[in-house]
């Protein structure tokens, strides 16, 4: 963790053992640890609490966004129609033979017919399944 190897920890072994003694060696070795263990515990606690309440809502934000931006496009795509219109297709003029004239009396002309417009053919979009809900999230209306 600090970058302390092996033979650093043999040497300031041996200078508490000169210093301390071996009476009182094991007794302040057991106490050292006791107080190295509560620092890494709270220590590591005040991290997590840190990281949770930093980390966690804005990764909790982040695919709430994501999500919402998704659905938004789902949307867009269904509302928005991806065919264009068709172009009305012109009958081909096939040449006819010239009947014989007969003297008939003039024809009353006939009225056009107006084509009805042609609409759009929007594909059927399949069902979108609700997304799973995430138990980190407050739960949502149906």
């Amino acid at each position: 963790m600090f970058g302390i190897s092996f033979s650093e920890l043999l040497l300031v072994g041996l200078v508490a053992l000169l210093v301390l003694g071996p009476e009182r060696l094991p007794g302040a070795a057991r106490t050292a640890g006791l107080w190295v263990g509560r620092l890494k515990r709270s220590f590591n606690a005040i991290k997590q609490e840190v990281e949770r309440e930093i980390g966690a809502d804005e990764i909790r934000r982040q695919l709430h966004n994501e999500h919402i931006l998704s659905l938004e496009q789902e949307a867009r795509k269904i509302f928005t129609p991806t065919q264009q219109e068709p172009t009305p297709v012109q009958p081909e003029v096939t040449p006819t033979v010239a009947a014989p004239a007969v003297e008939a009396a003039p024809a009353e002309p006939t009225p056009a017919v107006a084509a009805a417009p042609v609409e759009p053919v929007v594909p059927a979009a399949a069902p979108v399944a609700p997304a799973p809900q995430d138990p980190t999230l407050p739960p949502r209306a149906s």
